[in-house]
């Protein structure tokens, strides 16, 4: 059983990391979180240590080491800007790092987690659970065995947010990275992933609450389009009273991927805990697009 704590334990995306630890048969033994109250911790781990600030979880780190029972994991949950801070806390205090996308969200970052996992010998893997849900599994291993360089891909991701979003730190570009890097860079991952390395990349028009563009990748042409505006639902999607529309079209068939995310997280933890988490390298790519996209 590996000991867990999580930094950013409060947060929407959180309960994804403490189920699965809990699914996967390990333990949360300490949560960080500036915001107090915790009462999801009572569904899993009830005795987890909860603190709320970065000083007292190092003390906790501290003394675990003393105690010779160390915490072996740091699940990093906290707002994206954040994400660097809080690896590198990890890493010096002798644990390895599940940190949720993006990684980070300034790709000089990327090297110099690099140079902590080698002065410490711990390890920092990332969430890019796409790479796991069945139809993009699927998706790769027909393009995999049917090699091309044109593939046509369309892609529109459309996840509404309220009027909060924009008062947040998720409305401002230099803590989240803007929206392509907030919702958007687990979908180029996975474009990437699949259809290779970016060649062109360009950006039609990038907002607070939108974005789109094209990408000529190795073995595609993207046209892309993000959204968190609602009034971008299509009619078929605010019939249903659904809030999020998720669309990928590879050469005009329609890639049925709406399902199927609900275990991502836990088998994302599966997948790092035998040896097989994606790592820093395996992040750069979205990472320095995204940052790119930001910029033009």
């Amino acid at each position: 059983m590996k000991r867990f704590a999580i930094i950013g334990a409060a947060g929407f995306v959180a309960e994804r990391h403490i189920r699965a630890i809990k699914e996967t048969g390990n333990e949360v033994v300490a949560a960080m979180d500036p915001f107090d109250v915790m009462g999801r911790m009572d569904s899993y781990f009830p005795e987890a240590e909860f603190f709320t600030s970065e000083d007292e979880l190092e003390a906790f780190f501290a003394k675990c080491q003393k105690e010779n029972n160390p915490v072996d994991f740091v699940s990093i949950c906290s707002p994206n800007f954040l994400h660097f801070k809080h690896i590198e806390l990890a890493l010096k205090n002798g644990c390895n790092v599940i940190c949720e996308k993006p990684l980070v969200i300034q790709a000089a970052d990327l090297d110099k987690i690099k140079t902590l996992e080698a002065k410490t010998g711990k390890k920092v893997c990332t969430v890019l659970q796409l790479r796991y849900h069945p139809a993009i599994l699927q998706l790769k291993k027909e393009v995999d065995s049917n090699p091309s360089d044109n593939y046509s891909v369309n892609l529109t991701y459309i996840t509404s947010r309220g009027k909060w979003y924009a008062k947040s730190w998720k409305g401002d570009p230099a803590k989240s990275g803007g929206v392509a890097a907030n919702i958007g860079i687990h979908f180029f991952d996975m474009l990437s992933w699949i259809f290779g390395s970016v060649k062109k990349n360009e950006v039609k028009f990038y907002e607070p609450a939108k974005a789109s563009g094209t990408l000529t990748l190795e073995k595609a042409s993207v046209n892309w389009f993000l959204s968190i505006d609602a009034a971008d639902l299509p009619e078929a999607a605010t019939i249903k009273g659904q809030r999020t529309w998720r669309s990928i079209a590879v050469n005009g068939t329609e890639i049925e991927f709406s399902g199927g995310f609900t275990d991502l997280h836990t088998e994302t933890y599966r997948q790092i805990l035998a040896g097989n988490g994606f790592g820093v390298e395996c992040a750069r790519e979205s990472v320095e697009l995204t940052e790119e996209i930001r910029k033009e």
